[in-house]
């Protein structure tokens, strides 16, 4: 990770500890600071394995894209809240499987358009937008989107990790407005903080809820199964439909049991008839 001295560039606020730069430092990365990271202390204190849920979010994006890649015949990938370049990043995925896809990245992070800018450059069927992913409008009306992105042809778009850190009462609003926009035949990739709603892991989730909410990120809402299915409405989910992200197609056995925390992160893939 980077050190507490670190040279901050001007244009880098870290008065506010940034979504992007946190999950950087959820799954280890050297873009994040001291403010980023004092946000994964507090949560670790209560949920020691923290650090689990960004993987848990980051391997269900892997496996998703690999599922809409090879069996949908889809070439065109809208990704909101893109984060920061990871080894295994969408474009990488998808276009390893169909070297014609078209992948457009939403952020608004100054931190993310500036790295994501300079790895974007190794083709062309890459793009990077500056927008906010909680107002679709700028999105979907966005002239790059428009250029980059056929609407008339299936779309798969991502929500994962998103969502979650719109903290209002829109929520349902936003995604539905995304959707209505998708050509039929379209998919859906969602990712999002749980409350399972069990004497269990419930109380878990509220603690993490209320620290994400007070720490300096300010947001990180676990939402139930109910209310994180009122942002699916119209979509057929693939199987296994909404479950933990943990179990969405995971690649092997389980040989090892899941740590509480990984109750307390869903997924779904869902199809727009």
């Amino acid at each position: 990770m980077t050190s507490t001295e670190d040279v901050v560039p001007a244009h880098i606020d870290v008065s506010k500890a940034s979504v992007a730069r946190v999950y950087d430092a959820f799954l280890n990365g050297k873009d994040n600071y001291e403010i980023d990271r004092e946000v994964l202390r507090r949560i670790q204190e209560v949920a020691p394995e923290a650090t689990q849920l960004g993987w848990d979010n980051r391997e269900f994006l892997i496996r998703a894209s690999r599922f809409i890649a090879a069996q949908t015949g889809i070439t065109q990938y809208l990704d909101c809240g893109s984060g920061l370049p990871t080894a295994e990043n969408t474009h990488q995925i998808v276009q390893r499987i169909r070297p014609d896809a078209r992948v457009v990245y939403v952020d608004n992070d100054p931190v993310v358009l500036a790295h994501g800018r300079a790895l974007l450059e190794e083709n062309e069927q890459t793009h990077l937008i500056g927008a906010d992913i909680f107002d679709p409008r700028a999105v979907l009306d966005n002239e790059v989107v428009r250029q980059q992105l056929d609407f008339t042809e299936p779309i798969a778009l991502y929500q994962c990790g998103t969502m979650h850190h719109y903290t209002g009462d829109r929520y349902a609003e936003i995604m539905r407005t995304y959707i209505e926009a998708l050509p039929p035949g379209s998919y859906v990739a969602l990712s999002h903080f749980l409350d399972p709603e069990t004497s269990e892991h419930s109380a878990l989730a509220r603690r993490m809820e209320d620290i994400f909410l007070h720490s300096p990120m300010g947001s990180g809402a676990f939402r139930t199964e109910a209310e994180i299915m009122t942002m699916l409405d119209g979509l057929e989910l693939v199987e296994p439909g909404l479950v933990r992200c943990a179990d969405w197609w995971p690649d092997g056995p389980r040989v090892t049991p899941m740590s509480p925390v990984q109750y307390c992160i869903a997924g779904a893939v869902g199809r727009k008839g």
